[in-house]
């Protein structure tokens, strides 16, 4: 049947008001969800949440069943990017791409790491100090930690197609159509309109109404 992440009666508070009605929703293996909601709906916020950044004001979050903050397979399988990259400046793209990566307890070697940078298509930067970046290659390198992955994962990923242009667009569906395949799942936030032909995408929508 595969992994479940089960939310049962979900909310989220930003000081006094509520950001969403209770939520209610599964993720599985093998599914693309695309969290929608307008600006201020609390995206960011129920991201968070999922990736244990921080605490729900109400309901629960299990994982095959068992509460997350006990659930260590899924720990080990969750990988969060935000919507800032969070790179230091004067590390370089190699550099970054290696601290990023030992932040979750792994290091690869340079040669998996110049892989993952080639993949991302900026291999060529690698030497280079982040600031010398542009955005979008900077939002590269972090991708690039999406294609070290090599086992199902679960994916929370705020806003990964902030600064692409359509070829990386084009190569983040890519590593997400290579996640569910191997069983993992992918959940995110967009602006822009996707399309993954080969993996149906459920959309999970919050309404933006605050509730006293």
């Amino acid at each position: 049947m595969g992994d479940v992440m089960r939310a049962q009666d979900l909310t989220v508070r930003r000081g006094a008001e509520v950001l969403f009605k209770p939520l209610n929703f599964e993720l599985r293996s093998g599914q693309l969800t695309w969290l929608r909601g307008s600006n201020g709906s609390g995206k960011t916020s129920l991201l968070r949440v999922v990736a244990g950044l921080t605490q729900a004001d109400s309901g629960n979050l299990t994982w095959n069943g068992e509460p997350m903050s006990a659930a260590s397979d899924y720990r080990a399988r969750l990988l969060y990017l935000g919507h800032a990259n969070g790179l230091k400046d004067d590390l370089s793209a190699m550099e970054s791409l290696q601290f990023l990566t030992t932040l979750r307890g792994v290091r690869h070697s340079s040669e998996r790491l110049q892989a993952a940078l080639q993949r991302t298509g900026v291999a060529h930067r690698r030497k280079l100090a982040t600031r010398m970046l542009s955005q979008g290659q900077r939002r590269r390198v972090v991708l690039a930690r999406l294609a070290l992955e090599t086992g199902p994962g679960f994916w929370v990923l705020d806003e990964p197609f902030d600064a692409l242009d359509d070829a990386g667009v084009a190569l983040v569906q890519e590593l997400f159509q290579e996640n569910v395949q191997r069983g993992g799942s992918v959940l995110f936030t967009s602006h822009i309109a996707i399309e993954a032909a080969a993996t149906p995408i459920q959309e999970l929508r919050l309404q933006g109404m605050k509730v006293r």
